[in-house]
């Protein structure tokens, strides 16, 4: 059996901006993890042979030969079959499980297409790139999202904190020392491709005004950039509370969203604000680690189902 992971995902700063070209930060999130296995099937009859992929989290089971094109899992297996010259419906079985809440924020698509492609590359004697990963996981994440902007193939990819500019090679980021983030999880599912469709709809209404967000989003991607390579965490921290106002403007925040930011402020946090598409999914607040423990419980306490607390810039970053 062979077997790869791949990390869940936090936007530190800038996303939406990064959808129009801005520079966002993201880093990942090694404490939850989607995992692939992958197994010969051995000897089957004739109508049995070919590949099945199993995911029970999304109580998802398919054949490859039977699945529609547009199927993201599926489509991930053939693109990397193919880039690799690999027959197109080997006898494998492989099944997917995700510690990553589903429309969750953390990237939960892209780290199981990025942990799907690790295993097929591995099962075959292969050491994939973070470009072949980032590019082959971009496929799925196109169905799942419609227009993404490329951040979170990337981030999973890479695996490491990344300046991401879209259209440009990503930057490992290094920082001046690690800093601790607690991730809270509304428990309201984020829809991706809707929060950025609004915001497209939006932009398409009133030009001037969401380009002028974008560029204040893209300069507070530089300040944090710089306050995280400096190890400045007090300096970060301002800057997630401003980023998160600028989100609110663009109307991706919501009552449940700003009630753990709040909470998390008020329980000591350095800064805070929502991460990802926004409505849902899962917000972030930097916190001193002796900090932590009270922040947690001030999270569980205004209604976060799960809280996951991380370091980045730690050894696995």
């Amino acid at each position: 059996m062979t077997t790869a992971t791949a990390p869940g995902k936090i936007i530190l700063v800038g996303e939406h901006a990064v959808v129009y070209g801005r520079p966002a930060i993201a880093a990942p999130v090694w404490g939850v993890v989607a995992t692939a296995h992958i197994q010969e099937r051995g000897e089957e009859t004739a109508g049995e042979h070919g590949c099945v992929i199993v995911a029970r989290d999304v109580g998802l089971t398919l054949r490859l030969r039977d699945a529609p094109p547009d199927q993201p899992l599926a489509c991930v297996v053939r693109r990397t079959l193919q880039a690799l010259a690999l027959p197109p419906d080997p006898n494998w079985r492989i099944e997917l499980t995700s510690q990553l809440p589903i429309a969750g924020g953390m990237g939960s698509g892209a780290a199981l297409s990025a942990a799907l492609v690790r295993a097929i590359f591995q099962h075959v004697g292969r050491a994939p790139t973070p470009e072949e990963v980032s590019g082959l996981v971009y496929v799925s994440e196109e169905l799942y999202h419609g227009t993404p902007s490329g951040i979170d193939n990337t981030v999973v990819a890479w695996g490491q904190p990344i300046w991401f500019v879209r259209g440009q090679p990503p930057e490992v980021i290094r920082p001046g020392r690690a800093f601790t983030v607690a991730i809270a999880m509304s428990g309201i599912p984020s829809p991706t491709r809707e929060t950025v469709a609004h915001v497209r709809s939006r932009w398409q209404q009133d030009r001037a005004r969401y380009e002028g967000w974008f560029d204040a989003i893209g300069e507070l991607a530089v300040a944090a950039r710089r306050a995280i390579e400096a190890g400045d965490v007090t300096a970060l921290g301002s800057l997630f509370d401003d980023n998160q106002a600028l989100l609110a403007r663009l109307e991706v925040s919501s009552p449940p969203l700003e009630r753990l930011i709040q909470a998390a402020r008020e329980a000591g946090a350095l800064g805070a604000k929502l991460s990802g598409g926004g409505r849902g999914g899962n917000i972030i607040a930097l916190v001193d680690p002796d900090r932590a423990k009270a922040v947690k419980k001030a999270l569980v306490a205004a209604g976060a189902t799960q809280v996951v607390i991380t370091t980045v810039g730690g050894a696995e970053s």
